[in-house]
């Protein structure tokens, strides 16, 4: 696969929580320049990174993150207000605590709720897989599929795991066609995301990659022959004066 193609797939990521405006817009110049997916960006830095890049790549943004235990009204104030920013797509962390106590119906309003919220705009629901059994995993693609999202993502890469392989092709297997997957977390190498798409990830969330693909660019240029320094010509060779008289 070639990596131009896993880049347009990338939702190039940064959500530590002390990250600057500095390094939001460089994280930006990178997504645009790799062509990538999106920017996932902390709700704090929305409006100010698109303003910064205007239409020239869409924002991504994270609500309920990373725990997912707000409440549903908090949640959706928190979409409308990314949106209001400049948000195009919005990544929603499930209530796990609805999940654990089996209140599937709860959990399906909570996400029909953010849809309405941001309808019109990309929603992508994150289920965080790694605290999951899969009977949770099978039920909750049962729901997002009803639910009128966009996507089902695997985590928020803030809990005990990220995106497995496995977890991804169960994904893909267990939701509607219509629903696409989103792997995020703990993909390194090219191997990872190549594995994670051709599996059935839509989507990937991540910073590493763009990452790679400039370190594989320093690399080509610093492997680049050395053009050879031009070669002077030598000096010209003054004239001996002759020891013989003009005329002899």
């Amino acid at each position: 696969m070639e990596l131009s193609e896993i880049l347009r797939r990338c939702d190039h990521t940064l959500l530590r929580q002390d990250a600057t405006a500095r390094e939001i817009r460089n994280l930006c110049d990178e997504a645009i320049r790799y062509n990538c997916a999106s920017v996932c960006i902390p709700p704090c830095h929305v409006a100010g990174a698109k303003s910064y890049v205007g239409a020239k790549l869409p924002i991504c943004t994270v609500i309920g993150f990373p725990n997912g235990y707000n409440t549903t009204k908090i949640k959706v104030q928190e979409a409308r207000d990314a949106i209001a920013g400049g948000a195009a797509e919005i990544d929603m962390v499930i209530n796990l605590a609805m999940v654990k106590d089996g209140c599937w119906d709860d959990v399906l309003r909570e996400i029909v709720a953010v849809r309405d919220a941001t309808a019109g705009y990309i929603l992508k629901v994150i289920i965080e897989t790694c605290l999951l059994t899969e009977e949770e995993k099978k039920k909750l693609c049962e729901i997002v599929s009803s639910s009128g999202a966009d996507y089902i993502k695997t985590s928020t890469g803030f809990s005990t795991g990220g995106a497995t392989r496995e977890d991804v092709q169960l994904l893909r297997a267990c939701c509607g066609p219509h629903v696409k997957v989103k792997a995020a977390g703990g993909i390194k190498t090219i191997q990872d995301a190549e594995d994670m798409i051709s599996l059935g990830a839509d989507r990937l969330g991540t910073s590493r990659i763009v990452k790679l693909a400039m370190e594989m660019e320093k690399a080509a240029v610093a492997a680049m022959p050395t053009p050879a320094a031009p070669v002077a010509a030598p000096a010209p060779v003054p004239e001996t004066p002759s020891e013989t008289p003009a005329e002899y």
